[in-house]
């Protein structure tokens, strides 16, 4: 079926794109994955091709585009590749709409520049150790200085993806108490920057998959945010946070199809090119099957995760929309990649080749960004039930 997703702008960006990781990625992969990160400069690269500012302002020297057609893309091409851009997605997906929804005119001249160029790399902290999706259970503080002109914050989170190479860091922490009728009350956003004194990276995390992601741990003690660093008002992060998590769930949705894609395709070229009994593994009826059944799913995907591009762009994207696109197509990608991997039969299982790294990468996407579990509680709240 004939795709009406993209237009004849993408797909020229999907052509600079493909050669820029043919060109730039692909032959140091192997590098990043043995180191477990995509080196810093790595960044700078980025932001010279222009896919920080897409859609930031042209007045912050972005492109200024509002879609996130051009992220779609970069989701389908890394995943062509089987690879990925170090931790730079948190930057764009989940940072940046932070700073377009809540920043101040002061905040975006001194913050989007710099984010646009790569000069300033971005990473978003929630999580808690002990907390996982119970974001109202933060025990992170920020308390603002006698003089008002400052917060003083103590705390620690994990599972940052981005956090080791981060300049600056959107971190989630309590100014109020929560209260017996609210327990999100109370969470406020503010814009660190991590040559603060009394900030720490702990443990770069040593993560099953996506292995060129740098994950960090982060420590805060009486650090000091200037107040003109608190992004939005006090103590309404979490409707912030809630704003935002449509968007966080599709890239999430979006990256899974892509994977799922690439998985058939990945298989597809084995099964033609490994000889068994005498006869490529694609002449017997259940490589044919199998790679059927998977393209079916993979197909389904693609019409959920286009639906939620367009709603998204359109700002009609529910999060209970959200949550089913998110829900769908990352268990379609678990399934699909898992009988890809088998496939491939015993190297399905090395590193060297791109499905068993896939298979790895993909796993989180039914744990981060809202379990799978809590997607259903979601949707059948939805539902009414």
């Amino acid at each position: 079926m004939r795709r009406t997703v993209f237009n004849e702008d993408h797909e020229a960006f999907r052509e600079t794109i493909r050669a820029f990781i043919e060109a730039e990625v692909v032959p140091v992969y192997d590098e990043w994955f043995a180191a477990g990160q995509a080196p810093r400069d790595f960044y700078y690269k980025l932001g010279e091709l222009g896919i920080f500012g897409i859609s930031v302002p042209e007045e912050f020297g972005g492109a200024g585009m509002d879609t996130h057609k051009f992220e779609a893309v970069l989701y389908e091409e890394t995943a062509r590749a089987g690879v990925q851009f170090g931790g730079s997605g948190v930057h764009v997906l989940l940072a940046l709409p932070y700073i377009k929804m809540l920043g101040t005119d002061e905040q975006k001249k001194r913050y989007l520049p710099k984010f646009v160029t790569g000069e300033e790399m971005w990473a978003i902290a929630m999580t808690e150790p002990g907390t996982g999706s119970d974001l109202a259970g933060m025990k992170t503080t920020a308390k603002l200085s006698e003089d008002g002109t400052h917060y003083v914050l103590n705390g620690a989170k994990t599972f940052i993806t981005g956090g080791v190479h981060a300049d600056k860091v959107i971190v989630c922490a309590r100014t109020a108490a929560p209260t017996a009728e609210d327990r999100r009350h109370g969470i406020s956003l503010f814009v660190v920057d991590t040559k603060s004194e009394g900030y720490s990276v702990g443990r770069k995390l040593d993560k099953l998959g996506l292995r060129t992601s740098d994950t960090a741990e982060l420590a805060f003690v009486d650090v000091k945010v200037a107040a003109e660093d608190l992004l939005g008002e006090e103590n309404k992060g979490f409707y912030y946070l809630g704003r935002n998590l449509a968007s966080e769930r599709w890239g999430i949705a979006y990256g899974a199809y892509a994977q799922a894609k690439a998985a058939v395709r990945f298989a597809k070229q084995y099964v033609q090119e490994r000889t068994v009994f005498g006869k490529p593994v694609a002449h017997f009826q259940n490589t044919k099957f199998e790679l059927a059944a998977c393209q079916a799913e993979v197909d389904a995907a693609e019409a959920v995760a286009d639906r939620a591009t367009e709603a998204l762009d359109a700002g009609e994207l529910t999060p209970a929309e959200a949550a089913s696109a998110k829900l769908f197509c990352t268990e379609v990608a678990h399934r699909v990649i898992d009988r890809c991997l088998q496939l491939h039969g015993g190297y399905g299982y090395m590193n060297e080749y791109p499905i068993a790294r896939l298979y790895a990468d993909n796993r989180v996407n039914r744990i981060y960004g809202g379990t799978s579990e809590i997607m259903k509680s979601i949707i059948a709240k939805d539902m009414g039930l």
